[in-house]
């Protein structure tokens, strides 16, 4: 994968005036301690593992950057966003239905669990759960394109770019607090922020 800042480490600020200790708690917790499994099932856990490495796959990385962890404890301690839309059930029975809808896709298209499908098989099937193009009975009453778009793929997005790994891949510094970003305009960047370099 070609990156703008592949000599860029957000982790080199540690001691900086760019963390403080809140900061560094938090990115400990990231990095050393990964919730294990308490929400899902064996096989939940494996079919999202699936999901998400089609959803932002990392071939180059020897350690991917969790996800499924993250959103199991997410579950565990019913921690959602505060609203939740009138065509999605609350979120646990939601995460529950659509991995279990995305598997009878996988089963009614291809007679396969979804686990088992090479990559570009994998692929179609997401791409008719996000199209809306899935057997009703599955799903229910629950927009598969809403589970897609705003749970699935808005939370995998959302953990992935909290982890500073994903920091280093964007040049982004980490929080604005303690030290704050001053220029803001098009173009501009504090000293202290990541430069561009040439993509590799």
């Amino acid at each position: 994968m070609k990156r703008p800042y592949p000599t860029y480490d957000v982790l080199a600020r540690w001691e900086s005036p760019s963390f403080n200790d809140a900061t560094r708690e938090t990115l400990t917790e990231r990095l050393e301690r990964v919730p294990e499994r308490r929400f899902f099932t064996e096989d939940e856990w494996s079919r999202l593992e699936a999901v998400v490495a089609r959803l932002i796959p990392q071939p180059d990385r020897a350690r991917p950057i969790p996800i499924t962890p993250w959103i199991d404890q997410k579950l565990v301690e019913e921690r959602g966003e505060g609203y939740r839309f009138d065509d999605l059930p609350p979120q646990a029975q939601a995460w529950r239905r659509g991995l279990a809808g995305i598997e009878a896709e996988a089963q009614k298209r291809l007679s396969k669990s979804f686990v088992d499908l090479g990559a570009d098989d994998q692929d179609l099937i997401l791409r008719c759960v996000e199209l809306g193009e899935i057997d009703g009975d599955a799903w229910g009453d629950m927009s598969a394109q809403r589970f897609f778009s705003e749970l699935l793929v808005r939370t995998v997005a959302t953990l992935y770019y909290a982890h500073p790994v994903a920091w280093n891949e964007i040049g982004f510094g980490g929080p604005a607090g303690p030290r704050g970003y001053v220029r803001l305009g098009v173009g501009e960047r504090d000293p202290w922020e990541a430069p561009q370099e040439s993509v590799q």
